[in-house]
């Protein structure tokens, strides 16, 4: 026990016993201030450095909030104009000439009642007169494309090479430039209408894609790129939904609520030439120029929307670049307009073939940016041509049914009225757009 008494002591008696530490009494650490809803500042992306885009959720998965953050935080940045915030009249005079009234007051009485009573029905050919019943002058350099709307029968949009975007009455008996958008300051490749009210979304040379109300005439959103947009297009299903494709080869598919881009489908591709949705919106086909690449497979691609992965890259083998891509209204099937001077005609049911014993063929693209379009019962087939001529083909039998000479320069898009289904309006290379009825 004294041994133990000793090695337990200390060395010391004369040494004190060391005192214990004075305990203080115990402070939980104080809470974490409530944060404040502060604007999160994202810096602005150049044309040239341009961040990839988050993936999007499948469509009918729930989806936390983190992950909306996230796929807010992780697309490009978007100018997005408040309307309430912005004084028409500035952007008016701005960017949008007035010229005339968008509605259908201004119209014959004959015409109105035709366009609010016309059912969709069989197109007969005989019914096309072959005189160019009306002349829309306004574009001073060539003209990319041209559009109907559906909810505005009377209305047809233009993009053109002089930068401009032109909508026209076309029936008016006073003006039929009603209205003329100088958003863009470079050459407009193509302009689609929104279903979605009074707007057009255009796009074109200076990196962007715009969505005007032209009503209002303010521009309501830019969603910028870092490439050159060659074509957009809106979902069959979701209007709120576009897909744009560029010279660079880049898909995105942007949601106008938001103003991000949701998905990009990626693969080293040409610049894209035309896009097209399948019709129930689930698919989509690409059109991307090959000429300078050996690989010919990549011309047309089938995509899945929401998995964003080809379904198939080997749909056309020909060495030729197709500048259109254009859906049947009711087959399972698509075409092509190739540059081997014919239209080709595929499956878009897997594995998507190309039909090998039917084409339709006659008329001559020569490298310009032609286009086709069907007529809204199917059964007709008509295309522009480098010569200048309306080219009318049969779909059934790919027979070839009348030629309608329109102008000496290139004829490069048509497209049929909406309602009206011996309607048609075509425009050229030298400016030019007509109607014939």
């Amino acid at each position: 026990m004294d041994l133990l008494r000793n090695a337990y002591s200390n060395s010391s008696d004369e040494e004190p016993e060391p005192e214990p530490a004075p305990s203080h009494p115990f402070h939980p650490p104080p809470k974490r201030p409530r944060p404040e809803n502060h604007a999160i500042s994202i810096p602005k992306s150049n044309c040239s450095s341009y961040p990839l885009p988050t993936e999007a959720p499948v469509h009918g998965r729930y989806v936390s909030k983190r992950e909306r953050a996230l796929l807010g935080l992780g697309s490009p940045s978007t100018k997005v104009l408040d309307p309430a915030n912005t004084d028409p009249s500035a952007s008016t005079s701005a960017a949008v000439s007035c010229m005339a009234s968008l509605l259908d007051s201004d119209l014959p009485s004959d015409v109105v009642s035709l366009l609010r009573h016309q059912t969709k029905g069989r197109g007969r050919l005989g019914l096309i007169q072959e005189r160019l019943s009306i002349a829309l002058k306004g574009h001073t350099k060539a003209v990319n494309t041209i559009q109907w709307s559906e909810s505005h029968a009377h209305l047809l949009a233009s993009a053109g090479m002089d930068h401009k975007v032109f909508i026209w009455n076309v029936w008016s008996k006073n003006h039929k430039k009603a209205r003329i958008l100088s958003h863009h300051n470079t050459a407009v490749k193509d302009v689609k209408w929104s279903k979605l009210g009074w707007h057009v979304l255009s796009c074109g040379y200076d990196c962007t894609s715009r969505l005007v109300d032209i009503e209002k005439g303010v521009e309501t959103q830019v969603f910028k790129e870092d490439q050159v947009v060659n074509v957009v297009k809106f979902h069959p299903e979701n209007f709120n939904l576009f897909l744009s494709g560029g010279a660079k080869g880049q898909l995105r598919l942007w949601d106008v609520r938001t103003g991000r881009a949701t998905h990009q489908y990626v693969r080293q591709l040409g610049p894209i030439l035309d896009l097209e949705f399948s019709l129930d919106g689930k698919q989509f086909i690409s059109s991307s120029d090959v000429s300078f690449s050996n690989i010919s497979e990549n011309a047309i691609i089938v995509w899945d929307v929401s998995r964003q992965v080809p379904l198939s890259n080997q749909v056309y083998g020909e060495a030729y670049t197709c500048t259109c891509i254009r859906h049947h209204p009711t087959e399972p099937c698509f075409v092509a307009q190739s540059n081997g001077n014919y239209i080709a005609l595929f499956s878009s049911n897997p594995p998507f073939r190309l039909d090998k014993y039917k084409r339709y063929e006659g008329h001559g693209v020569s490298g310009f940016p032609i286009k086709c379009n069907f007529s809204l019962d199917g059964e007709m087939l008509a295309t522009g041509s480098s010569e200048g001529s309306i080219y009318f083909y049969k779909y059934g039998s790919s027979e070839l049914l009348r030629k309608t000479k329109a102008y000496t320069s290139p004829c490069v898009d048509v497209a049929f009225h909406p309602s009206i289904s011996n309607l048609i309006a075509v425009c050229s290379w030298a400016g030019d757009i007509s109607v014939l009825e």
